[in-house]
């Protein structure tokens, strides 16, 4: 049996973890800082994490040397395959990630505006190296659709008919955030998960809205995701990566338990 992933994801903005709710933007005050992501990703390795994401929310010709940066040093000092995202517009970005020590590379804005930028990505790494994220908003009853640029930008694409159309030029696997839940802590949107994941036959990671340790369980179960991500929940100390994981598994789902887990770091 396939266990399931817990993933803690980091927002990286100028070298610092950041968070905010509904997509908050630096410019707007809608970020709070968090801490150092290698400290913070070192911690997660040591409870228990399968994967570990990185988003460089900065944009900027500087944030990406520091990120490259921030990989290096995380790869140094930990064991789970790390994803990272934000402003990859190119496969040359994909490599410079991947040889920093990246193991996936996750596109949203330029895998909407270029979208043979999967199948040459997957052409040239592999589609297990291929994560398209997918930031969608419900807009009508039965309707969810696709923003770009961070949530801000209406692409007037169906998420679900995305989705489909990413697994069918090459990608690996979705990340699939809940514009609407994200940093609310109110529930993983459980409707649109499990339409994505019944229509890919690729991995679904589960994006924005986990607030208690039952709403990982939901979206496993209802949603029928593969993983599920957060932030806020570890980042502020309400729960960690093992307290997850044997609550999922008090529930009957497969999750991996290594012997560290029963530390509570």
């Amino acid at each position: 049996m396939l266990t399931k992933r817990v993933i803690p994801c980091l927002d990286v903005h100028d070298g610092k973890v950041t968070r905010g709710i509904q997509f908050g933007r630096a410019e707007e005050g809608g970020l709070r800082n968090v801490g150092d992501p290698v400290e913070l990703a070192v911690r997660y390795n040591e409870q228990g994490a399968d994967e570990m994401v990185f988003f460089d929310i900065t944009a900027s010709a500087h944030g990406r040397a520091t990120m490259i940066s921030v990989i290096e040093r995380t790869a140094e000092r930990c064991f789970m395959p790390l994803t990272v995202g934000g402003g990859i517009r190119t496969t040359e970005d994909m490599h410079a990630m991947l040889h920093a020590g990246a193991d996936k590379i996750s596109i949203n804005s330029s895998a909407l505006s270029t979208p043979e930028l999967i199948g040459a990505g997957a052409e040239r790494f592999g589609s297990q190296c291929i994560v398209v994220s997918i930031d969608a908003k419900k807009v009508g009853p039965d309707r969810w659709e696709v923003f770009s640029h961070g949530g801000r930008k209406p692409t007037g694409l169906d998420a679900v008919e995305w989705a489909r159309r990413a697994c069918a030029l090459g990608a690996g696997e979705i990340v699939l955030n809940s514009i609407d839940a994200d940093g609310t802590k109110a529930g993983y949107d459980l409707v649109i998960t499990r339409r994505i994941s019944e229509e890919v036959g690729i991995p679904v990671v589960a994006s924005g809205g986990a607030g208690k340790l039952s709403h990982m369980a939901d979206v496993l179960l209802e949603g029928k995701a593969d993983a599920v991500l957060a932030a806020s929940i570890f980042h502020f100390g309400e729960y960690t990566v093992a307290d997850v994981k044997r609550y999922l598994a008090e529930q009957g789902i497969a999750v991996r338990l290594p012997e560290l887990l029963s530390v509570r770091a």
